[in-house]
């Protein structure tokens, strides 16, 4: 794929965006040439990485202030990346599962400190220690110890599901299951007592809400938080959204062992970009939200002003600062799911799959916050959410 100089991208990009607005049109509010200088930093991100394609919005208080795409949602079809286009937002996904698993626990449905398996009708434990119980507050904190074993790898597939959630999570937790590997599928430490990242676990938060609710995750999710916070064009699976919306999902020559590893078909080559296909794996809830920059964007509101977007409340205020209070002794980054970074003091996620990268983090006392899509799995743009965050600082 071909990459232009970073310096002539941003010109012909001011030049295009002096010709709308002399035409009279309305792309960019007089408030988004306070950002001018977001457009370098990310065209030099896009050159430097070699991104297709790249999407991102500033979102200050109850509004979206600044937003704008570069480069291709498709390179063969030749599709420009849109702040509207969908794309699944990998890790992210886990900030939604844990606010249907705090809307749960806001109604008294659900205890975070009780034994998993009285929300089951299996018995989950670590095999190493059963006679200590897995909680829901230590699958949020990534001290469950139920850790992604190969079989998780190996799930990973094109189109939907084969399989549902609820088989999923019982044959890979149960020692009678197809997926079930002592070894590989828990650690060798007793619950609670360290912290390693997983998304297994966030599949079984998913059953969890499923059996509380008495619907199926995705269908619960829709209820009462997509639909809320209008974001109509969302949704885990991909016979739920629009797929002619889709981006295209690229890995590069250094990714390919990764993708080979989790059996995606790959597409012809462009350049050094190998088009994926639209992927799935069974265990969701970790993983597949499929929405675009600007639909997150009100889900990044409604996390900012106290779990409310325009007159909807999904969640109490209360919830979020427990959400966003350090959980763990000695550890400076881990709330309920959300992280906090030590830049700014910024709590989020990030999200990274096969030929995605995806941030959203935000300052719950300032109320600013940045959300960044690209279409490839090069480069760590969390370096571009700091240095656009950096520029909200001149912005009430």
């Amino acid at each position: 794929m071909k990459i232009f100089n970073a310096e002539f991208v941003y010109i012909i990009n001011l030049l295009f965006t002096s010709m709308i607005l002399f035409a009279g049109g309305n792309t960019y509010s007089q408030k988004q040439f306070t950002y001018d200088s977001a457009e370098v930093t990310i065209n030099e991100y896009i050159a430097k990485n070699h991104v297709p394609g790249f999407a991102a919005s500033i979102v200050i208080g109850k509004e979206m202030l600044w937003s704008n795409a570069y480069g291709k949602a498709d390179i063969e079809r030749n599709i420009p990346m849109t702040v509207d286009a969908i794309m699944n937002i990998a890790s992210i996904s886990k900030t939604f599962t844990a606010t249907a698993i705090m809307q749960l626990w806001e109604k008294g449905l659900i205890d975070l400190d009780k034994d998993i398996s009285e929300y089951l009708p299996f018995k989950v434990r670590n095999p190493n220690f059963p006679d200590i119980a897995i909680t829901i507050r230590q699958i949020l904190t990534h001290t469950s110890s139920i850790r992604d074993g190969s079989a998780y790898v190996k799930s990973y597939s094109c189109g939907d599901p084969k399989i549902s959630l609820k088989d999923w999570i019982y044959n890979y937790l149960t020692d009678t299951g197809e997926f079930y590997n002592r070894n590989e599928n828990f650690c060798s430490w007793k619950p609670g007592s360290k912290r390693e990242y997983a998304n297994v676990p966030y599949g079984l938060l998913g059953y969890i809400v499923e059996r509380a609710s008495q619907m199926p995750f995705n269908e619960y999710c829709r209820k009462n938080i997509f639909i809320p916070l209008e974001m109509t064009k969302t949704g885990w699976y991909l016979n739920e959204i629009d797929t002619t919306n889709l981006i295209t999902p690229y890995s590069c020559n250094s990714q390919l062992k990764l993708v080979r590893q989790h059996q995606l078909v790959l597409k012809e080559s462009i350049g050094n970009q190998y088009a994926l296909c639209y992927y799935s794996f069974p265990n969701y809830p970790d993983g597949l939200v499929r929405t675009s920059v600007r639909e997150l964007s009100h889900y990044l509101i409604a996390m900012m002003n106290d779990g409310k977007y325009g007159n909807v409340q999904i969640i109490k205020k209360s919830t979020i600062q427990k959400m966003l209070t350090l959980q763990l002794y000695g550890n400076n980054e881990q709330g309920l799911c959300w992280d906090k970074s030590d830049f700014e003091e910024l709590w989020g996620h990030g999200g990274g799959d096969p030929g995605i990268r995806t941030f959203l983090f935000f300052n719950p006392v300032t109320k600013k916050g940045i959300i960044t899509f690209q279409n490839s799995d090069n480069g760590d743009s969390f370096e571009v959410v700091k240095k656009l965050y950096l520029l909200t600082k001149n912005t009430k």
